[in-house]
């Protein structure tokens, strides 16, 4: 079988096709590679699936270290959006802001996440993976700065835009480099790993946030971004390995962009895929959004008393994706997914028919979050690497529109969804199980659309 224009690698030489996947090719190919069918010993595994990872000739250090280093890009996107959240009214008062003023101040940041999403990944399949990881960091960094020494609302608005612009290109870049170095059960292992650091990262974020702005004042928040940051600008510039071999790099002119955007767009597999994975996040992140009116207002908590919700709903997220790690080759990710989606689906259940029929109370309130957090955890890794997959010679492509999607969607529920919602507990986990509900509906009828060959998909 011949690569026909419209298959993924029909645009680089670099890469020859396996099953629906696109391998590269050898360095002495002198152009396209007419591709066959898998060949595999005894039938069991593509080569695709087979291929010897990179990981020990770009990164000789333990995995967990990697983890971590590609975490903290993965974090800081959604670490800024939580983290001066309790610092709204002060920040209101000290410049004198309208409610409609401060709304801006986030919605500017995730529409210039969203936006930049877009170019992100593309950049990176263009010039490689270190360099956008690389300036993205120093922008966040210095916008960062900006920030913390606004003087005015415009001038808080415009930095958190140029914040939020910046931030994304790690979480985008990092997950296109896991999939670089690493065959399909591996992957899975270090995007659990990940998934444990990132998942810490909008639980506590308002819990930091609030207690920098109750000792230090609004603009600590923002310093401490920059610090953060900075810390992790130089831990990349320091250790990141470039994980793009400069042969299987894509040309980068606004027609490809344009065409390969629409060729993804086109792919209804790789948008269900998208939908399956970031929709039901907002199943907790309503309630880490709603935190100030659904901890203080309904459950009548305490502000020293937050921190129980975020202990449980960070236990949650840890204990899935290490849970995710530890079945990785041991159970088909098809069956993984499966058993995430059933417990948010009892989950949601139990939350819906708890908030009808009880008053609000802690005791059964905060658990179901933890729980919820879990199951999104356990299918979350899993989900994210077969979206990879789907084009694999734009890996880093389809990591621009998995964030910028999944990025739009946090922002309509921030700005639409929570506000409407967060003052009823029924509302909450109506709300909350309709997250979960788009995502299951996507994952029903793209799994039988998927390859059985495929590594992930079988």
């Amino acid at each position: 079988m011949a690569v026909t224009p419209g298959q993924p690698g029909a645009q680089n030489p670099a890469y020859r096709l396996s099953s629906h996947y696109c391998l590269p090719a050898t360095p002495r190919s002198p152009g396209p590679v007419a591709c066959g069918p898998p060949v595999a010993s005894g039938g069991s595994t593509p080569p695709f699936l087979s291929m010897p990872s990179q990981t020990h000739d770009l990164w000789r250090g333990r995995r967990w270290t990697l983890a971590l280093l590609l975490a903290g890009l993965g974090m800081i996107g959604p670490f800024a959006i939580d983290t001066y959240l309790p610092a709204f009214e002060g920040i209101a008062r000290a410049t004198g802001a309208t409610p409609v003023q401060m709304q801006q101040t986030l919605s500017s940041y995730l529409f210039g996440f969203a936006l930049m999403n877009l170019f992100h990944g593309a950049l990176s399949d263009s010039t490689g993976r270190r360099p956008v990881v690389l300036w993205g960091t120093a922008i966040f960094t210095a916008a960062s700065v900006g920030c913390a020494m606004a003087d005015g609302i415009g001038t808080l608005i415009l930095f958190r835009t140029l914040q939020g612009m910046s931030a994304g290109a790690g979480m985008v870049v990092s997950r296109a480099i896991i999939r670089d170095m690493f065959g399909p059960a591996d992957a899975q292992r270090l995007m659990s790993q990940v998934t444990i650091f990132f998942g810490v990262a909008p639980a506590i974020a308002p819990l930091i946030g609030g207690w920098f702005f109750v000792w230090f004042g609004w603009q600590a928040i923002f310093w401490l971004l920059a610090a953060i940051g900075a810390l992790i600008f130089v831990a990349n510039y320091r250790l990141l390995p470039e994980s793009l071999p400069a042969a299987q790099r894509q040309p980068l002119h606004l027609g490809h962009l344009l065409r390969g955007y629409s060729q993804l767009c086109s792919n209804p597999r790789l948008l269900a895929l998208i939908l399956a994975s970031g929709v039901p996040f907002n199943g907790f992140f309503l309630y880490v959004l709603a935190a100030p009116v659904f901890l203080g207002e309904l459950l009548d908590l305490k502000p020293t008393q937050f921190f129980w919700y975020f202990i449980i709903t960070v236990a949650g997220v840890m204990g899935g994706a290490w849970f995710s790690g530890r079945l990785a080759g041991r159970v088909k990710p098809r069956h993984q997914i499966r058993h995430g989606l059933l417990v948010m689906l009892a989950v949601s259940v139990l939350n819906v028919v708890l908030s009808a029929t009880l008053p609000p109370h802690p005791a059964w309130a905060l658990l179901p979050m933890g729980l919820y957090a879990f199951g999104w955890s356990l299918m979350a890794p899993a989900v994210t690497l077969l979206t990879l997959d789907q084009v694999p010679e734009r890996r880093g492509m389809v990591s621009s529109l998995q964030s910028c999607l999944s990025s739009l969607v946090n922002g309509l529920v921030a700005g639409v969804v929570a506000p409407f919602v967060m003052h009823s507990m029924l509302g909450l986990a109506l709300a909350s199980a309709a997250a979960l509900g788009i995502g299951l509906a996507a994952w029903l009828w793209v799994k039988p659309r998927l390859d059985p060959s495929a590594g992930l998909g079988g």
